[in-house]
C-alpha cells in the first residue's frame, strides 16, 4: 500500500465540509419550521426543505467517493 494519503486526505476533508454544509441546510429548515402560518413562510420552509435534500445528495456521493477510494486502498476493488 502506498503511504501518500493526501488523495485520501482530501476525499475525507470533501466529505467532512459537504456534511457541515448539510448540517447548516437542516437547522436552516428548522429554523423555518416555527415560523408563522402564512404561505409565504411556508414556501419558505419547502424551499428550505429542497436545498437540504441537495446537498444531502452531494454528501451521500462524497461519502461513497470516500469509501470507493478506501476500498481500492485496502482492498483493491
Amino acid at each position: 500500500m502506498p503511504n501518500d494519503v493526501s488523495h485520501l486526505d482530501g476525499l475525507r476533508d470533501a466529505y467532512k465540509a459537504a456534511v457541515e454544509e448539510w448540517i447548516a441546510a437542516i437547522r436552516r429548515e428548522e429554523a423555518l419550521a416555527s415560523v408563522d402560518h402564512e404561505v409565504a413562510d411556508i414556501d419558505s420552509w419547502e424551499a428550505a426543505h429542497f436545498a437540504e435534500d441537495a446537498i444531502r445528495d452531494k454528501v451521500l456521493g462524497a461519502k461513497r467517493d470516500y469509501e470507493d477510494a478506501l476500498r481500492a486502498r485496502f482492498f483493491d476493488f
